[in-house]
């Protein structure tokens, strides 16, 4: 009996399909794989993250096979034998995929149909006090304080942060454009994509007192050229995220947050401007969101 591949191989249940059987005896693998190479869209390390899953978690049965029923129950085995987050990932995945074989007459319907599968349920995470963040930036190398400082106040993702050249800053009228964002892919490897969304790319007030700093910072520290990336590593080099987030953890240890991500900069920006008055529109569009959804 064929399996799905997942940590623990176990069992699936074949059921008629209702397709052409020369189209039902296509793998689950191989379809989701034809899938992602063909996905134009698909950002390099959106591609590596599927990939991945697909590998570790996505099955060689015929995709003809599949059936509600058994979709549900792998679900729930990856529930306990991976992660619930893994889960959800994996799940989103083959329905996407299976999906386009309805399109594609491979599937007469699409067997994920599992209520609830593919949503994350996030822990809420921490936030941290203004006195916390200029103790944190206080806590870095100084080529970075202007990193923690936007990160919080402009609630940009590190990839975003890391993407920003001088052109991007407007100075005179307090404004950074967003429009890039870097990536560090397995290999070790770092790309710079386009935001897949519009929302993605936008342009974020800096608060004015953070103004003269941020002119300090590129003064210092960003070469003249337009294209000059606004941080960089201690060589000169694209920022790395391995070698920041050591320097990182390095730094919340020292304030005694060492429940704090990079990340939650975001959120406390986010928080520290919904406490001011903004909407959810104006924090959704400073946050680069398209629907109300954390990420």
């Amino acid at each position: 009996m064929r399996t799905w591949r997942s940590p623990k191989r176990w069992p699936i249940s074949h059921a008629a399909s209702g397709v052409a059987p020369e189209r039902g005896r296509v793998t689950v693998e191989s379809y989701v794989r034809r899938w992602i190479d063909g996905h134009p869209k698909l950002g390099p390390r959106t591609r590596e993250r599927y990939n991945g899953l697909l590998k570790h978690h996505i099955s060689e049965s015929r995709l003809g096979d599949l059936t509600t029923a058994s979709v549900r129950r792998w679900n729930a085995r990856l529930h306990t034998e991976a992660s619930p987050d893994t889960a959800a990932k994996a799940y989103r995945l083959l329905r996407a995929a299976c999906n386009t074989a309805v399109e594609d007459s491979v599937l007469v319907v699409n067997p994920c149909q599992v209520k609830g599968a593919g949503v994350e349920h996030h822990d809420e995470r921490p936030t941290a006090t203004v006195a916390e963040v200029v103790a944190l930036a206080a806590a870095v190398p100084e080529w970075f304080r202007m990193l923690v400082q936007l990160a919080t106040w402009t609630s940009l993702r590190f990839g975003e942060l890391a993407a920003l050249t001088r052109a991007d800053v407007d100075l005179l009228h307090g404004t950074v454009k967003v429009s890039k964002n870097r990536q560090r892919l397995d290999d070790g490897t770092s790309v710079v994509v386009i935001p897949k969304s519009a929302a993605g790319r936008r342009t974020v007030t800096i608060p004015p007192p953070l103004v003269p700093q941020l002119a300090e910072h590129m003064e210092r520290y960003t070469g003249g050229a337009p294209d000059a990336p606004l941080f960089t590593g201690s060589k000169g080099a694209p920022l790395d995220r391995s070698r920041w987030g050591a320097m990182w953890r390095e730094a919340r240890t020292t304030v005694g947050r060492t429940d704090l991500k990079f990340h939650d900069l975001r959120r406390t920006g986010n928080t520290l401007a919904a406490a001011t008055g903004a909407s959810t529109r104006e924090l959704m569009a400073r946050m680069g969101h398209s629907s109300p959804a954390p990420r």
